[in-house]
């Protein structure tokens, strides 16, 4: 499961390094993703946001069997 979803954070890395940050894969964990926001989106405010509706939405949409997306 772990390289599914690599392969998923992969497809929207392109949109993040876009606006100068980055997603990188800690953990999958009964069906909770750890990922790190780096670069822009560490600090960003609204990453949050990246991170739920942007992240997690793609992800729990190529992988169903995913619970969360969580920031570590």
């Amino acid at each position: 499961m772990k390289e599914q979803v690599q392969s998923a954070l992969d497809d929207i890395r392109p949109s993040l390094q876009a606006d100068g940050g980055d997603v990188e894969l800690v953990d999958v964990v009964d069906g909770i993703v750890k990922v790190r926001l780096t670069g822009a989106c560490g600090g960003c405010p609204m990453s949050q946001m990246t991170l739920k509706q942007g992240i997690e939405t793609y992800v729990k949409k190529k992988i169903p069997e995913i619970v969360s997306v969580e920031s570590v």
